[in-house]
């Protein structure tokens, strides 16, 4: 178990994000979770960018299991349920390939997915 006083800034981050879910609806939680995931694949774009032949897994892990959350929390009532599964299971399976052979053009593009969704959130 990583100790909270070894990367105080991942901690503060953490206990945020801990206190947003706390006082969030589900529509926020699901806000919450596209900011994360579109964070994450930035994040692991700059790693990249910085080592170019290191797929940045710890990000882009993050990212993934994101994705997974959403594609499994889509409520069966939505009347999108059917094309939201699709579209975040393929992002999840986007990433899943770039945590083994990273590809800078497909994670920008992942990030750039859920950035279009959080768009139209409003």
């Amino acid at each position: 178990m990583q100790r909270f006083g070894s990367n105080p800034g991942a901690a503060y981050r953490r206990v945020d994000m801990d206190a947003r879910i706390e006082a969030s609806t589900s529509e926020d939680l699901t806000r919450i979770c596209l900011e994360e995931a579109s964070a994450a694949l930035g994040q692991a774009l700059i790693a990249l960018g910085r080592a170019p032949d290191t797929p940045p897994r710890e990000p882009l892990a993050r990212a993934h299991g994101i994705a997974i959350y959403l594609a499994r929390s889509v409520s069966p009532e939505n009347p999108m349920r059917k094309a939201l599964v699709q579209f975040y299971g393929g992002v999840a399976d986007a990433i899943g390939r770039n945590m083994r052979e990273a590809r800078y053009a497909e994670i920008a593009q992942a990030r750039e997915d859920f950035e279009d969704v959080l768009g139209a959130f409003g």
